[in-house]
């Protein structure tokens, strides 16, 4: 089965982390159906600032404006299984939490916890407080991932990317896609 992935970008810091994960998105297009892409404006704004340029543009993927809730994924009928929201903002977080569907990101996420399908919050926010815990706990509760943006040193990555890619490799691994990464002892 090829999976439909929903990617949601945020404008919480850490668009590397979002273009990691669109790269391999497309390296692994044998193994997809189809990829959405929803952006909020700060998201759009954050990416230019931190990577210096528009490239989520380019991606072979379709992009939903915020607003569009005739997009497939604002109904469960479309089918989509993984919902990824990377990087996830606490206010992304809190609205998901809630059941507030005032845009596309927070409806998609809202179906998609509905449907008892794959959400992978990729949270990145430090330090957090008890209301975004509880957050986290709630989302985690309704059948949610939570993944945080923490990287991990242990492959012992060279560049920046690498280091995002070592949390991106777990976002791919928990959607149930097949890659060659790091494993710890192989």
């Amino acid at each position: 089965m090829k999976h439909k992935i929903v990617v949601a970008i945020t404008g919480a810091s850490g668009a590397i982390y979002a273009s990691v994960l669109l790269k391999k998105l497309q390296q692994l297009q044998e193994q997809i159906d189809t990829v959405a892409i929803v952006m909020s404006d700060n998201a759009k704004e954050v990416w230019k600032f931190e990577l210096g340029n528009t490239l989520f543009e380019q991606f072979p993927f379709k992009i939903y404006r915020k607003d569009d809730f005739f997009a497939p994924f604002a109904s469960g009928s479309a089918k989509y299984d993984t919902m990824i929201v990377c990087p996830c903002s606490m206010g992304t977080l809190a609205r998901i939490a809630s059941g507030i569907s005032n845009d596309l990101t927070s409806r998609a996420a809202d179906v998609v916890l509905k449907e008892r399908r794959k959400l992978i919050l990729v949270t990145r926010d430090t330090p957090i407080s008890l209301i975004h815990i509880n957050n986290m706990k709630t989302v985690t509760e309704a059948g949610g991932i939570i993944c945080p943006a923490s990287p991990s040193f242990y492959s012992k990555p060279q560049t920046m990317e690498e280091l995002a890619a070592t949390v991106i490799d777990r976002v791919i691994d928990l959607v149930g896609l097949q890659q060659n990464s790091f494993r710890w002892s192989e």
